[in-house]
């Protein structure tokens, strides 16, 4: 019995931790809005690119950085992949196509775009080696710049 119990505290708290990335951009706008957040917008190659690889395990992935984007944030993931089983589906490849022709022409991969609720740039970046408080620190200079 004990350990069915510890087994759901663990569930509940990587419920609470976990990242409600999102693949409509209408739809992240309408909820930065509603919730007067910024959007991290992320260009990635989740398949093939070793930065992007990098910046999810270490940065995305990190507890300090879901705990802050649960409440600073709203996420949207433009994901290129390369791999055949990992295509994405015709409508959220067109929209990633869009969204990069708006925020990502140069393709740099990954690219982390910070956005107010209107979708206006206010800072861009990249992966850094740096620890996801530093992270989130250059961030908040976007933000609040």
């Amino acid at each position: 019995m004990k350990k069915v119990m510890v087994i759901v505290f663990l569930f509940v708290i990587s419920l609470g931790y976990s990242q409600d990335w999102k693949t409509n951009f209408e739809l992240v706008k309408k909820e930065a809005v509603s919730q007067n957040k910024p959007i991290l917008l992320v260009f990635s190659g989740s398949d093939w690119c070793a930065p992007c690889i990098k910046l999810d395990k270490s940065i995305w992935q990190s507890a300090e950085f879901k705990e802050y984007a649960a409440t600073n944030l709203v996420l949207e993931r433009a994901d290129f992949p390369k791999k055949k089983q990992n295509q994405l589906e015709a409508d959220i490849k067109k929209q990633n196509e869009g969204l990069a022709e708006m925020y990502n022409k140069d393709g740099i991969f990954p690219l982390v775009v910070i956005l107010d609720s209107n979708g206006k740039v206010l800072g861009k970046t990249s992966y850094k080696n740096v620890t996801p408080k530093e992270y989130i620190e250059l961030l908040n200079s976007f933000i609040k710049g």
